[in-house]
């Protein structure tokens, strides 16, 4: 292939513009701000997990409650039935019996208050755990909010960055002919490099000095060839530089 030494040099323009833009893509991936969240996300999810525990938790001891305040409301109604009863007998073996179902009432009463107590305890305590929880989980997310304003704004910058080299890489492209450009993009789709200087014998692509033979080859082409690096088979970009 043929292309002139200036187009030629305009390659490392175009691979300069491509390497910009992959730091770019890789800033954009690997932002400060990207590391801190995937490494808090552990503690969301374990705050979560706690949470929906806690909550499960508190819920079961609320149901509990009202079911012994259901139980509390049922002998204390028997109660009253009984001794509004107890009022209007005058059977001495009525009223014995009346008697003794209100002492075991009362006891039935006594218990299911003392168990009542120690719910609502429970219900207390889990609302309390509850609330610390539902406070970390404000102050966490107080710090999300804060890392992913500050991972916007600085993704903002890379994409204004970004969207400018794209611009700069379209103007050069337009400039090449077709073919040179089309080989470019193969060996960099392949290699990883589209192009490369050769500075005093060392090609920039691979940072290795070429062997003499591959340097007397080199030598002897034209200006105007396009040689490919034979380590990093990126374009070879020839200057006055290059020490052939």
């Amino acid at each position: 292939m043929k292309a002139s030494p200036t187009d030629q040099i305009e390659l490392i323009r175009l691979q300069s513009a491509d390497t910009r833009l992959a730091q770019l893509d890789h800033t954009a991936k690997n932002l400060p701000q990207t590391v801190e969240l995937a490494a808090l996300q552990p503690e969301i999810d374990a705050l979560r997990a706690r949470w929906i525990a806690r909550t499960g938790e508190l819920e079961d001891a609320r149901t509990e409650l009202k079911r012994v305040e259901s139980d509390v409301h049922l002998v204390e109604t028997r109660m009253e039935r009984d001794a509004a009863r107890l009022q209007q007998t005058s059977s001495i073996k009525d009223v014995q019996a009346l008697e003794g179902e209100l002492a075991s009432l009362s006891k039935r009463r006594d218990d299911l208050e003392e168990i009542e107590l120690t719910v609502m305890e429970r219900v207390e305590e889990l609302e309390g755990l509850l609330g610390t929880i539902e406070s970390e989980q404000a102050e966490l997310a107080t710090r999300v909010h804060a890392l992913e304003e500050a991972r916007g704004g600085e993704l903002a910058k890379v994409d204004a960055q970004r969207k400018a080299l794209a611009t700069d890489r379209a103007t050069i492209v337009g400039t090449l002919p077709a073919d040179l450009v089309e080989l470019y993009e193969k060996q960099r789709a392949r290699y990883g490099l589209g192009a490369a200087l050769l500075v005093r014998g060392v090609s920039m692509g691979s940072n290795v000095k070429l062997t003499e033979s591959d340097l007397a080859v080199i030598r002897r082409a034209a200006p105007d060839d396009v040689l490919l690096c034979p380590d990093s088979s990126a374009i070879l970009v020839r200057t006055e530089e290059s020490g052939l």
